[in-house]
């Protein structure tokens, strides 16, 4: 849990200065160019989700983020992995920075517009939230196809033991 809350911290406090550093020196409709034209910073207010889908429902994107902050709470509790808990990190630390612009920015609480404004190339504009969202998921996402569970044990590793000494007791007996 200790990794796991100062993973999201760190995330929390990069999301909320990036944020704050975008609002305050990037001009709407004025992207300042890095990498040419494929890398930018361009202010955006994002009332839906990822890719600007269910822009309507910010209300219920809000709720989703505060289930999700519960949930990685409540799964952290458990948690004897170091590599679930840096992706339950990225993960929380990305679902508060944003879950704070939701109750605090404008148009007003549970409907506030997330800032974004990383530009690359064809993909959408991103924050730092967001990124740390995605690398957590995938990383995630990885660790259960490849059957590593947040309490520290690997799945079947049991059974490959039982497997192991089922096979020698029979080496054993025939021997």
């Amino acid at each position: 849990m200790p990794m796991l809350v100062s993973i999201a911290a760190l995330i929390l406090g990069l999301d909320l200065v990036t944020k704050i550093l975008a609002v305050r020196h990037i001009k709407p409709g004025e992207p300042i160019e890095l990498i040419g034209d494929v890398v930018t910073l361009t202010l955006v207010r994002n009332p839906g989700a990822a890719f600007s889908m269910a822009t309507g429902m910010t209300w219920v994107l809000t709720l989703v983020a505060i289930g999700v902050v519960i949930g990685v709470i409540k799964i952290g509790r458990t948690l004897r992995s170091p590599w679930w808990a840096l992706g339950l990190g990225l993960v929380l630390g990305g679902a508060l920075g944003n879950l704070i612009d939701r109750i605090f920015r404008a148009p007003g609480p549970l409907q506030g517009h997330v800032v974004d404004f990383v530009s690359v190339g064809w993909w959408p504009v991103f924050n730092v939230a967001d990124s740390a969202i995605v690398c957590g998921a995938i990383l995630l996402v990885a660790l259960t196809l490849f059957g590593f569970e947040p309490d520290g044990t690997r799945a079947g590793a049991d059974s490959d033991a039982t497997a192991d000494s089922d096979l020698d007791a029979g080496k054993a007996a025939g021997a």
